[in-house]
C-alpha cells in the first residue's frame, strides 16, 4: 500500500511568539529563554538517581527546543521528515491572548497570515491544510477567525472552549457555525482533560465546556455541520477505561464517543486518536479492538475516526511521529489505517466519501 495518501488531521506549527510568556507558569518563560537549563536540571536529577524526573525534563527539553523555532515554517520542515512526500497536514492555530497569562509577542492575524503563506509557499504547495481558530472569550477574535476563513481561504476551524468559553457561546452559535455549516467547511475542538486552560478558568468549569455531551446543542442546531471531538477524549479518560477508575461526574469522555458516534443519532460526529495513541502500548489493544468490531456501531466507529498526531505537543512523550505511524499501521493493518489515516480524513475535510 505505498500508494497511500495520509492526511495528520492534528499538527500545531505556532511558535513561542504565539505563547504568553507567563504561559502556563511564570516560570516557564525562563524555560523557554534557557532551555538547556532544563537539560541541566535533567543531568542532576539523573546524578541523584531520580530517573523518572529526569525523563520527564528530557521530554520538556525537547518541547521547549521545538516550540523555540521562530517561524512555522521550521516546524513543518520538521514534522515533515517522519511521513512520506506526499503527506498532507492540517495546521491548527491557537488564540491564547485574553486568557489570564497576558499578551504574546505575535497576534493571532500574524498567525493566520504567517501560515496563509506557509500554505501558498512552493515547497509545501499541497502539504498545508490550514485551520482558522477564535476564542470569542478573546474581543475581536471571532472577526479576525471569519476573515482567515473569508479572505485568506481557510479550509476549517479549531476551537480551544478549555480557554474559558462554551462551544455553544453566543458568537460562535450566531457568526461562526453558521458560516462553517454554509460553507460546508469542518470544525476541530479540543476534547481532553488535558492540555491548555484559562488561568481563571477552574478544572471543573473547563470540563464543562469541554465534555462531548457540551456539543448536542451545536449539532442538533447544525446537523450539517462536520464536528471532530480532538484526543477521543484524551489520555485521563482512556486510562480510567483501561484501569476501572472513576472520573469525575462519573463520566468516561472515551466511552461517551464511542457510544455517541456507535448509536448513529450525530451522523456528523467524528473524533481523532492525536496525542492519546503516544502512549502506544498502553492503549492500541483497546483502539484495535473498538476499530475491528464488525457490528453496526463498530463500522460507524470505523468511518468516523480519523489520524493525527498532535505535534509538536507529542515532543514531550518518547516516542517518535514516524514509530507511532509505523507501529499504528503494523497493529491495524493496512486496510484500516488507510481507512483511518485517507479516506476517512478526505470525507471529514471535504464532506465527500473517498
Amino acid at each position: 500500500m505505498s500508494d497511500i495518501e495520509i492526511v495528520n488531521c492534528h499538527i500545531h506549527t505556532f511558535t513561542a511568539a504565539h505563547v504568553p510568556r507567563n504561559f502556563p507558569f511564570p516560570l516557564a518563560r525562563l524555560f523557554r529563554k534557557s532551555p538547556h537549563l532544563v537539560r541541566a536540571l535533567a543531568g542532576l536529577a539523573r546524578m541523584l538517581g531520580q530517573h523518572p524526573t529526569a525523563d520527564t525534563l528530557d521530554r520538556l527539553y525537547r518541547f521547549v527546543e521545538e516550540s523555540g523555532h521562530k517561524h512555522q515554517r521550521e516546524l513543518l520542515e520538521l514534522v515533515k521528515r517522519h511521513y512520506p512526500y506526499n503527506t498532507r497536514f492540517v495546521v491548527l492555530p491557537m488564540d491564547m491572548e485574553g486568557v489570564g497569562f497576558g499578551r504574546p509577542q505575535a497576534g493571532l492575524k500574524a498567525q493566520h497570515d504567517e501560515l496563509a503563506a506557509l500554505a501558498r509557499h512552493p515547497d509545501h504547495e499541497g502539504t498545508v491544510i490550514p485551520f482558522a481558530t477564535v476564542n470569542p472569550a478573546h474581543a475581536g477574535s471571532v472577526d479576525e477567525g471569519l476573515r482567515a476563513i473569508r479572505e485568506l481561504g481557510f479550509e476549517g476551524l479549531k476551537i480551544y472552549p478549555r480557554l474559558g468559553f462554551a462551544p455553544d457561546h453566543p458568537d460562535l452559535m450566531r457568526d461562526v457555525y453558521p458560516e462553517m455549516q454554509a460553507r460546508g467547511l469542518p470544525v476541530m475542538t479540543h476534547c481532553s482533560r488535558g492540555g491548555a486552560q484559562g488561568r481563571h478558568v477552574c478544572d471543573y468549569k473547563a470540563d464543562q465546556y469541554t465534555r462531548p455531551f457540551a456539543y448536542k446543542e451545536v449539532m442538533r442546531a447544525f446537523p450539517d455541520m462536520r464536528l471532530c471531538l480532538a484526543h477521543f477524549g484524551g489520555q485521563k479518560d482512556w486510562r480510567a477505561y483501561a484501569n476501572g477508575e472513576v472520573l469525575p461526574a462519573k463520566e468516561n469522555w472515551q466511552r461517551q464517543i464511542r457510544h455517541m458516534i456507535g448509536s448513529g443519532e450525530w451522523p456528523n460526529l467524528w473524533t481523532d486518536i492525536s496525542y492519546t495513541l503516544f502512549h502506544f502500548d498502553d492503549y492500541i489493544p483497546f483502539l484495535r479492538l473498538f476499530l475491528l468490531d464488525e457490528s453496526e456501531e463498530g463500522e460507524r466507529l470505523r468511518r468516523r475516526v480519523l489520524f493525527g498526531s498532535d505535534y509538536y505537543m507529542t515532543r514531550q512523550e518518547s516516542l517518535s511521529e514516524k514509530a507511532v505511524c509505523f507501529r499504528l499501521r503494523n497493529a491495524l493493518g493496512e486496510e484500516v489505517f488507510r481507512q483511518i489515516a485517507e479516506k476517512n480524513p478526505v470525507e471529514w475535510l471535504t464532506g465527500r466519501t473517498a
